[in-house]
């Protein structure tokens, strides 16, 4: 991948992040709008804050790129690999779900706000991966898998620690925009050189 490319999938990146956090925003905060300027700020403000969940995505995804091939090199089976990575996003989903049921058990919500979290992630990070695989190769539905659930849980982490609905909102829309985005486009753009 030439330097144009990755220009292009950083700018990209950074414009999904922006618009998806604008768009939630809105869409959760449209009684907080008193007036034209206000709705600008809050506007600015919004792109803003998923601009830095966008830079925050893309540091995660060429993170796992390298640790990917780490992994691979270590391991010197991709099967072995993969079930690692298995392994892994086994223990990253049940952690989802039990440090914040630990964490916020306290807060009144019931059972089920704890459990939704984790297999929401884990069920859209089956889509993406299922799209990846038809997209490429077989070979690519665990690591997108691992990369769309481990990867986007880690880069989730200081909003989850604050436990505020808003917030989550606010940061897991860009996040799972962007690292869709850059997981589903990688491969095209990597083809075409």
């Amino acid at each position: 991948m030439n330097i144009r490319k990755w220009v292009y999938l950083f700018f990209t990146t950074l414009l999904i992040g922006g618009a998806s956090a604008v768009i939630v925003g809105l869409l959760l905060r449209w009684e907080d709008i008193d007036s034209m300027a206000g709705f600008f700020v809050m506007i600015a403000w919004l792109f803003g804050f998923g601009l830095i969940f966008s830079i925050i995505s893309q540091m995660g995804y060429f993170a796992y790129l390298t640790i990917h091939r780490f992994g691979l090199g270590i391991f010197k089976s991709v099967q072995l690999w993969s079930w690692v990575q298995l392994l892994i996003l086994a223990f990253v989903v049940f952690d989802l779900f039990y440090l914040r049921y630990i964490a916020f058990k306290d807060t009144g919500l019931s059972l089920f706000n704890f459990i939704i979290i984790p297999i929401a992630l884990l069920f859209y990070g089956l889509i993406v991966a299922y799209f990846k695989m038809k997209e490429t190769n077989r070979g690519a539905f665990i690591p997108a898998l691992f990369f769309m659930v481990v990867v986007t849980t880690i880069e989730w982490i200081p909003v989850l620690k604050q436990g505020d609905l808003l917030w989550l909102w606010l940061s897991i829309v860009p996040l799972l925009a962007c690292n869709t985005w850059q997981i589903l486009i990688l491969h095209r753009l990597i083809k075409r050189s």
